[in-house]
């Protein structure tokens, strides 16, 4: 950054600026010590920290990434998928995991890195733990004498005082089928990173078996590289067929032949979305229909799969599944659900049936943080405030109104301590980079100042603040926008060039009071060259309630590009914007939205860039889509419709298409096939590939050639009058 005015190497930089707080937050089991993940100044390597609440003191607990292994080291492939199922940038301690310190127990910590597992118990120095090499998805034993993994396929287990030989759990893994891990759709589609789960007592673990092998290969070639390499992937596309699961449950003490299998039904086309054991050693799973309009909660008899259904929800258009399940040592369970349009809490008792409903309005639960059975108290996120913000609230379990505990303006996530004493409040605004507090939970006061960026300021980065506003389309539905213009672009009323950044997917929402709205680099970048940026949450995006989000249903594409149209019209009206001149941009559903646009609106938008977009969605996987659309046999209609290449020769305007070739989530072949139909009718376009780029590009280099390329693509096609 040179006298306030923005680099390119400024907008390609990660972390952004003021985002280098604390991640991972938690305390220690025994209350004492907030454990959390901190990158060094300007890098990405992240180390374990900890903060003595009783002495205040700070400590670095590992020194990982500047050892003889560079942090930044080789990923397994396996390592590196699951990298991109949760868009994780950050390399060094990416994830740790603490158990015991209770009760007389030594407290163990786990650490994976670099292709292995560290551990250190009590107050010992961390060390490599013998014969980890290789350990995908390792978890503690609930007293952290054990630690499970997957490795080859296979469930293994060994003791984490570095003594015996791993034991294997489970057998009959092979080309196809695994036994332990979540597949591809649960990571990237139904939020369950998790395929296994120790049972409260440590003595059994229940786990996934995955079969694949009837799912063709997809191939995905590696031509960037020295050596041309084949990756292969079993990839459900939509209307094809599923993977098949079986939950099992199995002896700790392992023997792979003495597994009991849970009855899942007879219907084996379904989703295993959630499993869980309650604290009374009961196992529990939530069984998704292959239409996503039926949930089942069902316990099951551990020892015989014996099933018993607690729940059963039907919905329409679709029912979204939630992390909000928690089950109470009194046999009670908190659950949530959308009945009422919007997402509410709901206590249960022991066998499934409602007692009351905890919250309710038309405002949406966005997240359940915890619960004190003491003091019969619960404590969540919400949109309550409004639909911009998150704060915390408490209920009671035995009815009453909630209270809030945040105050500042903006957006609150907590994590909460052992005994319901304290949280941590990570804050962050558009004024405000994210901020973290030790605070009283009994009335929200601060304790302690965690972490600030006190110097980092929006006018210190040379930075705007975006203008947040609302606007009616036609048919009376109230959208949110925000809007980056610069003071100069503002006071000179001449009319400026406008790109609209869009998302515009389900899941998502762009417009939020966030301090990452202000440090999007890419919309500061062209607000300085002179472009007025602007964002909208069409109708489809969430956290709006599920008539807003439903509107899209069996037909993606449409009302969502008529919403940013009349985005363009409402902005178009102040003197500053030019609304001949419009450009649109976006990634993934923003890359398939910006397609659209040029097709359906193509005497509004002029230019657009589309980053690996969805082009046909019978060509994306079946969970994400079969969601919205259906199946392909039984709205094939929707699907033309809402199809990039059936109306490629209506695509009008400039576009830039980009592209990773070894994307396994948007395979390429959708922008292939998309240059396949325009060639054929003779569309104009400009391609930009990534060959060894996945769904997320991560080398900086070439995060600053794209936005090198981004800007000069506009400038070409909007700086201009003509």
């Amino acid at each position: 950054m040179a006298d306030g005015q923005l680099l390119l190497e400024d907008v390609a930089r990660y972390p952004r600026p003021g985002m280098d707080a604390p991640t991972g937050v938690t305390f220690t089991p025994d209350g004492q010590q907030i454990i959390y993940r901190q990158v060094g100044a300007g890098s990405l390597a992240q180390e374990l920290w900890s903060y003595d609440l009783n002495s205040g003191e700070r400590r670095q607990l590992t020194h990982l990434s500047g050892g003889p292994q560079n942090s930044a080291g080789q990923f397994s492939l396996e390592e590196e998928l699951r990298r991109e199922r949760s868009r994780q940038r950050e390399s060094g301690v990416t994830s740790y995991q603490f158990a015991g310190g209770t009760e007389g127990k030594p407290r163990v910590l786990l650490i994976p890195f670099d292709g292995r597992l560290y551990s250190a118990r009590g107050e010992q120095e961390l060390t490599p733990l013998a014969n980890s090499e290789g350990a995908l998805d390792a978890r503690l034993s609930p007293d952290g004498s054990e630690v499970a993994f997957v490795r080859s396929g296979e469930l293994h287990v060994i003791t984490t005082d570095g003594a015996g030989q791993p034991r294997t759990l489970t057998s009959g893994a092979t080309d196809g089928i695994t036994n332990g891990l979540a597949e591809y759709i649960a990571q990237e589609e139904m939020d369950r990173a998790e395929g296994y789960w120790w049972s409260p007592d440590g003595a059994r673990l229940a786990f996934v078996r995955v079969d694949s092998r009837h799912i063709p290969r997809y191939p995905i070639v590696h031509q960037g590289t020295e050596q041309p390499a084949v990756e292969e992937h079993h990839y459900p596309f939509a209307g094809a067929r599923n993977v098949i699961v079986r939950l099992g449950v199995v002896s700790a003490e392992g023997n792979p032949k003495d597994v009991t299998w849970m009855e899942l039904g007879s219907n084996e086309d379904i989703y295993l979305a959630r499993v869980a054991w309650r604290p009374d050693g009961v196992l529990t799973a939530l069984i998704e229909s292959r239409d996503q309009q039926t949930q089942r909660l069902v316990a099951f008899d551990a020892r015989s799969g014996a099933a018993t259904t607690l729940i059963e929800e039907r919905g329409e258009p679709w029912l979204n599944l939630h992390n909000d399940l928690r089950f109470l040592r009194s046999g009670e369970f908190v659950w949530s659900g959308e009945r009422t349009g919007f997402r509410h809490l709901y206590l249960h008792d022991r066998d499934g049936r409602e007692i009351r409903a905890l919250t309710e309005g038309q405002w949406m639960v966005t997240g359940e943080v915890s619960v004190d059975e003491e003091r019969r108290l619960v404590y969540f996120q919400s949109t309550q405030e409004s639909p911009l913000e998150r704060h915390i609230y408490v209920v009671s379990l035995d009815g009453g109104s909630p209270r809030r505990l945040t105050q500042e303006a903006g957006w609150h996530s907590a994590v909460i301590s052992p005994n319901h004493r304290f949280f941590v409040d990570t804050w962050n605004s558009p004024q405000q980079p994210p901020r973290l507090t030790l605070s009283s939970l009994e009335d929200g006061t601060e304790q302690a100042v965690l972490f600030e960026n006190a110097k980092v300021t929006p006018a210190a980065l040379g930075l705007l603040v975006p203008e947040f506003t609302s606007f009616r389309t036609k048919d009376g539905a109230e959208l949110y926008a925000a809007i980056y213009a610069s003071e100069q672009v503002r006071a000179a009323g001449q009319p400026r060039p406008l790109v609209v950044a869009v998302y515009g997917g389900p899941h998502a929402q762009t417009v939020t009071s966030t301090w990452s709205l202000t440090v999007d680099m890419r919309a500061q970048y062209l607000a300085q060259q002179g472009f007025v940026v602007l964002k909208v949450d069409n109708r489809g995006s969430a956290n709006r309630g599920l008539a807003f989000e439903g509107a899209i249903v069996h037909n993606m594409g449409q009302l969502e590009v008529d919403d940013q149209v009349e985005g363009v019209r409402f902005l178009s009206s102040r003197p500053y914007v030019d609304g001949k001149r419009v450009g649109i941009y976006g990634w993934s559903y923003g890359g398939y939205m910006t397609c659209r646009a040029l097709e359906r609106a193509p005497e509004v938008f002029k230019a657009g860039i589309a980053g690996a977009p969805v082009t046909f969605w019978e060509g994306y996987d079946t969970h994400y889509t079969e969601r919205y659309m259906g199946q392909p046999s039984s709205n094939a209609s929707g699907y033309a419709t809402s199809s990039v290449l059936t109306e490629a020769d209506k695509l009008g305007g400039k576009l830039l298409l980009v592209h990773g070739l070894v994307d396994e989530n948007v395979h390429a072949r959708h922008s292939m096939r998309l240059l396949e139909a325009m060639a054929s009718s003779g569309g104009e376009y400009e391609l930009m590939i990534f060959p060894e780029a996945r769904h997320m590009p991560r080398n900086p280099a070439h995060l600053k050639y794209l936005e090198q390329r981004l800007v000069e693509f506009f400038q070409r096609h909007l700086a201009s009058n003509h």
